[in-house]
């Protein structure tokens, strides 16, 4: 656990989520890019290179967005019967869009979430604090 900063002087997880912002400051950029992780905080000088999220993002956005996409599939098949050109053009789409507009704010709360509770800057190449 950090022991840097307590978790009332940290910022909240949904203003980390939707600015993008340092999870100790809640100033300086996340993200130098999309989604490529800036190696440090320019505000406070956080080391964010360590912040590893993997395909944890992936996974918690596209579990239950399959699911529900299933579901608006089958209901507007039995509604309004398309084509299924409508179907092979409408879900991609939304799907592309929903993980698009998602990716970002559920990736900079699982980095958010390491921080609290993970030592991450201090731990050394081979995996040990």
């Amino acid at each position: 656990m950090s022991t840097d900063s307590s978790s009332d002087q940290s910022p909240s997880l949904l203003r980390v989520a939707f600015t993008a912002r340092c999870p100790r400051c809640g100033e300086g950029k996340l993200y130098d890019g999309y989604l490529t992780v800036a190696k440090s905080c320019s505000v406070c000088g956080l080391g964010l290179a360590g912040h590893d999220t993997g395909d944890g993002p992936a996974f918690f956005i596209m579990l239950p967005l399959c699911i529900i996409v299933a579901v608006l599939a089958l209901l507007t098949d039995i509604n309004f019967r398309p084509p299924m050109w409508v179907h092979m053009t409408l879900w991609p789409l939304a799907i592309i869009g929903a993980v698009t507009l998602t990716l970002r704010p559920v990736k900079a709360v699982m980095i958010a979430l390491q921080y609290r509770h993970r030592d991450v800057e201090h731990i050394d190449k081979s995996g040990q604090q």
